[in-house]
């Protein structure tokens, strides 16, 4: 199986520079096939990631050179790719790939857009992920995870590569969600310590927070347009500021999840702190993740965003705003940082600020460069930080000269004093964050241990059948108030799991349950396709069997799967722990399954003034995805019980 594939992806990258070559005998010809090839931006990484999950873990030297090879036929092709799109005047391309489903209001379909934002991107990723891969080779040599290293590296790389080439929300979701998961994954790469397994969590609650953001955005634009477009129908500016005009607080609805959504990817505040969290994992992967790529996508979702909010006071004095507060406040925090990885951090992020004014301003080809020289200098900075730092270390013990101490005490000295203090605390941002968000839906889920009474849910979930068979749903009581009862049931039930201490196949029982209340809520407000139904069930039904069975499994080990310790099952059952994780994201709405496609369904069956009930059904997914990812880290990942192996502590 593995020659068989080696011999597709050799089959695939052939006829990808044959195109390449046949296109550069004209002009003319290189029109007509240059559309096609964006296809192959997605292709080569997907069919690389492919082969590299198959091969054995012990073969170092064959999964390196095999990741190699994949990034680095997908940088030639590249600098093909644009030579031919340059002779081409640089036109765009805007490319309908294929149509996933289709009903007579709704068309979820994939779409590839190509422009100079697109080229600068693709070809810097393409060059630092070569780069890191390269690096990556001898740094991580025998170490226990370096097969997963590399098939995680892939994953993000095809994950960014599906970001900045895609033509639509849609497109562009699927690839965010690839980045999501991958940068739980290395964040987390040493998930035999403590620290690695909780800051990856704390990363991956905020990068869902900006999920839901665009999943609200996309479902605004759907009621907006009334219909799915493509980021290249907001190049008319006319149509663009009549809607504005017509529809004002809907289309302002929409800028600002995106900014939010772009915000919370780029670490601007208040949501800077994830950024030094993200440093647990590797060096080599805080490289091209927090210091050059990942950390830029929400520079650039503002870029391929600007035709639709440019003419927008509010939007872009917003972005200034955060901008110049994140570069004033990241600046001071970076300057008092003990750790070098953290300054490399907050200095990237005061960098992106200024980013975000430039793409404000309107000087994009300006904030393309800055993102280029950016990305390029942290990549470089967080490679050569060990050694940085075992030469400072040397210097200090032999070259230490303390600093004059004497100051007057005046007023200057201490508001210096209080920024000093501030920056030293991050500015209590995490502490902040964590009170006025977190700690309230924690606090409410640890109020609801009767909703794992099943007793509760099960008359509940009869009163729902019940409902839907013999109520009339046209009724103005029954279509305003039993959504919003079976969205709030949903969200209970998720948030009561969320804050669970106890058995962990009975918390993964109640919030497969839950979905079914979402589903309710949603059938109880309209009229909705039965295909729907089946694309958004399908998927849930078998990742909620599947991932019963796992931890029925691993509970047979010892008996003991309970959520207030991690266990560290992963080492005894790896491929459990694999099909466990896909189960939670498969239930989760992850783009493996129809249930992605069906969660975007539902949302369109989701009028545009029921902004409560929307709110309820965000707030479901943006929390279900966070418990199921915290079962598996409870259960799967952490210090293993047994000691039979190297154990770290709480420490990094």
């Amino acid at each position: 199986m593995t020659q068989r594939l080696a011999e597709e992806w050799r089959t695939q990258s052939f006829i990808f520079f044959l195109c390449v070559l046949h296109s550069s005998a004209s002009l003319c010809e290189t029109k007509k096939f240059m559309p096609q090839l964006l296809q192959y931006y997605i292709l080569i990484p997907l069919i690389g990631f492919l082969i590299s999950l198959i091969l054995p873990r012990k073969k170092e030297k064959l999964i390196s050179l095999t990741v190699i090879t994949t990034v680095l036929i997908h940088s030639i092709g590249t600098l093909f790719f644009i030579v031919f799109w340059i002779k081409n005047n640089c036109e765009t391309i805007d490319f309908k790939h294929l149509v996933l489903y289709k009903s007579p209001s709704f068309e979820f379909f994939i779409d590839y857009y190509f422009d100079k934002i697109t080229a600068v991107f693709v070809l810097v990723g393409s060059l630092l992920t070569l780069l890191v891969a390269i690096f990556s080779r001898f740094y991580l040599h025998r170490e226990s995870g370096f097969k997963r290293f590399f098939n995680t590296l892939l994953l993000f790389f095809l994950g960014y590569n599906l970001v900045v080439v895609s033509g639509n929300f849609e497109t562009l979701f699927v690839g965010w969600e690839l980045l999501g998961i991958s940068s739980f994954l290395l964040i987390a790469f040493y998930r035999d310590r403590y620290l690695p397994v909780k800051n990856g969590f704390k990363v991956l609650s905020f990068y869902r927070l900006g999920d839901i953001c665009l999943m609200l955005a996309m479902w605004m634009s759907h009621h907006l347009w009334h219909k799915n477009i493509t980021f290249s129908y907001w190049n008319d500016v006319n149509l663009v500021s009549q809607q504005f005009q017509e529809h004002f607080p809907a289309a302002i609805f929409i800028a600002i999840m995106v900014l939010i959504a772009a915000v919370i990817k780029s670490a601007q505040l208040p949501f800077s702190t994830w950024l030094p969290r993200a440093m647990e994992g590797p060096t080599t992967s805080s490289a091209i993740f927090y210091g050059s790529l990942s950390v830029h996508i929400g520079a650039f979702l503002l870029l391929r965003t600007y035709p639709f909010w440019q003419n927008q006071w509010l939007i872009t004095g917003l972005i200034i705003a955060i901008g110049l507060s994140t570069s004033l406040v990241a600046t001071t925090i970076a300057r008092v940082q003990s750790s070098v990885k953290t300054q490399i951090a907050y200095s990237s992020i005061a960098q992106i600020g200024l980013i975000f004014i430039e793409i404000a301003l309107g000087f994009h080809v300006l904030a393309l460069v800055h993102f280029a020289g950016n990305a390029f200098l942290r990549t470089y900075q967080l490679l050569v930080s060990p050694s940085v730092l075992g030469y400072l270390t040397h210097d200090m013990f032999f070259n230490f000269k303390p600093n004059n101490t004497d100051r007057k005490g005046t007023f200057l000295d201490k508001i210096s004093d209080t920024i000093y203090v501030l920056s030293i605390k991050e500015w209590n941002l995490d502490f902040l964050l964590n009170y006025c968000f977190w700690k309230p839906f924690k606090w409410i889920g640890g109020q609801l241990n009767f909703i794992n009474k099943t007793a509760i849910w099960i008359v509940i979930l009869l009163s729902g059948i019940v409902g839907l068979l013999f109520i009339d749903k046209s009724s103005g009581l029954v279509h305003v108030y039993f959504p919003l009862f079976f969205a709030l049931v949903g969200l209970l039930m998720v948030l009561s799991v969320f804050s669970e201490r106890g058995d962990a196949k009975r918390a993964w029982i109640i919030v497969s349950v839950s979905q079914v209340f979402t589903l309710f809520s949603i059938l109880f407000n309209g009229e909705i396709d039965l295909r729907q139904i089946v694309f958004y069930l399908s998927g849930t039904t078998v990742a909620a069997l599947v991932g019963y069975i796992c931890l029925q499994k691993t509970k047979a080990i010892d008996n003991d799967i309970d959520l207030n310790n991690y266990h560290g099952y992963g080492y005894e059952q790896p491929w459990i722990a694999f099909v466990f994780l896909l189960s939670g994201l498969a239930l989760a709405g992850f783009p493996i399954s129809p249930t992605f496609i069906g969660i975007d369904l539902l949302f369109t069956n989701i009028h545009a003034h029921q902004i409560i009930l929307v709110g309820l059904t965000a707030l479901n997914f943006l929390f279900l995805e966070l418990t199921l990812i915290r079962i598996y880290s409870r259960v799967f990942m952490g210090q293993h019980k047994k000691m039979d192996h190297p154990v770290a502590f709480k420490s990094s």
